[in-house]
Protein backbone atom coordinates (compact mmCIF):
# COMPACT_ATOMS: atom_id res chain seq x y z
CA UNK A 1 0.00 0.00 0.00
CA UNK A 2 1.38 3.48 -0.88
CA UNK A 3 -0.28 5.63 1.34
CA UNK A 4 -0.92 8.82 -0.68
CA UNK A 5 -3.82 10.59 1.02
CA UNK A 6 -4.79 10.09 4.83
CA UNK A 7 -8.32 11.65 5.04
CA UNK A 8 -10.47 13.18 7.76
CA UNK A 9 -14.02 13.10 6.84
CA UNK A 10 -17.20 12.28 8.33
CA UNK A 11 -18.92 11.33 5.59
CA UNK A 12 -16.40 8.69 4.69
CA UNK A 13 -16.58 7.43 0.41
CA UNK A 14 -19.00 10.03 -1.05
CA UNK A 15 -18.73 12.22 -4.30
CA UNK A 16 -15.77 14.13 -3.87
CA UNK A 17 -13.40 11.05 -3.00
CA UNK A 18 -15.01 9.03 -5.96
CA UNK A 19 -14.92 12.21 -8.38
CA UNK A 20 -12.19 14.47 -7.25
CA UNK A 21 -9.87 12.40 -5.21
CA UNK A 22 -9.41 8.91 -6.39
CA UNK A 23 -8.41 9.97 -10.35
CA UNK A 24 -6.39 12.60 -8.82
CA UNK A 25 -4.22 10.55 -6.75
CA UNK A 26 -4.81 7.60 -9.26
CA UNK A 27 -5.62 5.35 -6.29
CA UNK A 28 -6.51 1.63 -6.68
CA UNK A 29 -7.52 1.34 -2.89
CA UNK A 30 -9.33 2.73 -0.54
CA UNK A 31 -9.30 1.81 3.44
CA UNK A 32 -11.88 3.24 5.86
CA UNK A 33 -10.55 2.63 9.39
CA UNK A 34 -13.90 3.24 11.25
CA UNK A 35 -14.78 0.98 14.54
CA UNK A 36 -18.73 1.34 14.02
CA UNK A 37 -18.87 0.77 10.26
CA UNK A 38 -16.26 -2.27 10.44
CA UNK A 39 -18.62 -4.13 12.55
CA UNK A 40 -21.68 -2.66 10.52
CA UNK A 41 -22.77 -5.11 8.11
CA UNK A 42 -25.18 -3.01 6.24
CA UNK A 43 -22.80 0.08 6.25
CA UNK A 44 -19.95 -2.16 4.97
CA UNK A 45 -21.48 -3.11 1.96
CA UNK A 46 -23.40 0.13 0.82
CA UNK A 47 -19.53 1.66 1.03
CA UNK A 48 -18.32 -1.58 -1.70
CA UNK A 49 -21.48 -0.82 -3.46
CA UNK A 50 -20.57 2.91 -4.35
CA UNK A 51 -17.22 2.16 -5.27
CA UNK A 52 -16.33 1.37 -8.64
CA UNK A 53 -15.58 -2.38 -9.09
CA UNK A 54 -11.66 -1.55 -9.86
CA UNK A 55 -11.14 -0.28 -6.81
CA UNK A 56 -10.34 -2.73 -3.63
CA UNK A 57 -12.27 -1.30 -0.97
CA UNK A 58 -11.13 -2.13 2.70
CA UNK A 59 -13.14 -1.85 5.90
CA UNK A 60 -10.89 -2.09 9.31
CA UNK A 61 -11.38 -0.70 12.87
CA UNK A 62 -8.57 1.02 13.96
CA UNK A 63 -7.04 -1.71 15.84
CA UNK A 64 -7.22 -3.94 12.33
CA UNK A 65 -6.13 -1.69 10.73
CA UNK A 66 -2.50 -1.11 12.52
CA UNK A 67 -1.90 -4.30 13.19
CA UNK A 68 -2.15 -4.89 9.25
CA UNK A 69 -0.89 -1.96 7.94
CA UNK A 70 2.85 -3.20 7.25
CA UNK A 71 1.03 -6.16 5.72
CA UNK A 72 -0.63 -3.82 3.25
CA UNK A 73 2.11 -1.53 2.72
CA UNK A 74 3.88 -4.92 0.89
CA UNK A 75 1.30 -4.65 -1.86
CA UNK A 76 2.23 -1.19 -3.01
CA UNK A 77 -1.44 0.29 -4.27
CA UNK A 78 -1.81 3.68 -4.23
CA UNK A 79 -4.24 4.00 -1.34
CA UNK A 80 -7.12 6.86 0.51
CA UNK A 81 -7.10 5.90 3.83
CA UNK A 82 -10.26 7.54 5.14
CA UNK A 83 -10.78 7.94 8.82
CA UNK A 84 -14.38 9.42 10.30
CA UNK A 85 -12.85 11.90 12.48
CA UNK A 86 -9.70 13.42 14.25
CA UNK A 87 -9.76 11.19 17.27
CA UNK A 88 -9.64 7.87 15.36
CA UNK A 89 -7.00 9.21 13.15
CA UNK A 90 -4.85 9.81 16.40
CA UNK A 91 -5.94 7.01 18.13
CA UNK A 92 -4.33 4.32 15.12
CA UNK A 93 -1.24 7.37 15.21
CA UNK A 94 -0.69 6.14 18.88
CA UNK A 95 -1.26 3.03 17.56
CA UNK A 96 1.81 2.55 15.30
CA UNK A 97 0.57 3.97 12.11
CA UNK A 98 2.65 7.04 11.53
CA UNK A 99 1.84 9.11 8.86
CA UNK A 100 3.25 12.51 7.66
CA UNK A 101 0.45 14.39 6.09
CA UNK A 102 -3.15 14.61 7.46
CA UNK A 103 -6.13 16.11 5.11
CA UNK A 104 -8.94 17.67 6.51
CA UNK A 105 -11.87 17.60 4.39
CA UNK A 106 -14.85 17.78 5.84
CA UNK A 107 -15.83 17.48 9.84
CA UNK A 108 -19.11 18.87 9.73
CA UNK A 109 -20.69 21.25 12.25
CA UNK A 110 -22.28 20.67 16.03
CA UNK A 111 -22.72 22.88 18.59
CA UNK A 112 -19.61 22.42 20.69
CA UNK A 113 -17.99 23.65 17.29
CA UNK A 114 -16.23 26.54 15.81
CA UNK A 115 -15.81 27.02 12.08
CA UNK A 116 -12.51 26.87 10.61
CA UNK A 117 -13.20 26.75 6.85
CA UNK A 118 -16.61 26.18 4.62
CA UNK A 119 -16.54 22.12 5.52
CA UNK A 120 -14.36 21.91 8.70
CA UNK A 121 -15.65 22.80 12.22
CA UNK A 122 -13.50 21.69 14.93
CA UNK A 123 -14.16 21.61 18.84
CA UNK A 124 -11.40 22.42 21.80
CA UNK A 125 -10.60 18.58 22.03
CA UNK A 126 -10.10 18.53 17.88
CA UNK A 127 -7.72 21.49 17.85
CA UNK A 128 -5.57 19.63 21.11
CA UNK A 129 -4.90 16.36 18.99
CA UNK A 130 -4.24 18.21 16.13
CA UNK A 131 -1.93 20.54 17.88
CA UNK A 132 -0.66 16.95 19.01
CA UNK A 133 -0.22 15.35 15.67
CA UNK A 134 2.22 18.92 14.32
CA UNK A 135 3.79 18.56 17.13
CA UNK A 136 4.85 15.04 16.03
CA UNK A 137 6.17 16.04 12.72
CA UNK A 138 2.37 15.70 11.11
CA UNK A 139 1.71 18.24 8.47
CA UNK A 140 -2.02 19.21 8.65
CA UNK A 141 -4.15 21.09 5.99
CA UNK A 142 -7.57 21.61 5.37
CA UNK A 143 -8.86 21.09 2.00
CA UNK A 144 -12.05 19.35 0.36
CA UNK A 145 -10.98 18.50 -3.04
CA UNK A 146 -7.30 18.96 -4.87
CA UNK A 147 -8.11 22.22 -6.72
CA UNK A 148 -8.61 23.82 -3.39
CA UNK A 149 -5.57 25.90 -2.16
CA UNK A 150 -4.46 23.82 0.92
CA UNK A 151 -4.80 25.81 4.12
CA UNK A 152 -2.32 24.88 6.57
CA UNK A 153 -3.61 24.23 10.15
CA UNK A 154 -1.06 25.90 12.05
CA UNK A 155 -2.14 29.01 9.75
CA UNK A 156 -5.42 28.86 10.36
CA UNK A 157 -5.28 28.92 14.09
CA UNK A 158 -3.15 31.54 14.14
CA UNK A 159 -5.60 33.60 12.41
CA UNK A 160 -8.47 32.21 14.24
CA UNK A 161 -7.15 33.74 17.41
CA UNK A 162 -6.78 37.15 15.65
CA UNK A 163 -10.32 37.70 14.86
Amino acid sequence: MNISLVRIDDRLIHGQILETWLPFIKASCIVVVDDNVANDFFRKSVIRMAVPSDVEVIVNSIEEFTKNCSHYEKQGKKTIVLFYDIHNALKAYSFGFKFEKLNIGSAHSKKDRKFYSPAVYLCKEDIENLRFLVDSGVEVELRCIPRDKPLNFRDVIKKSKLT
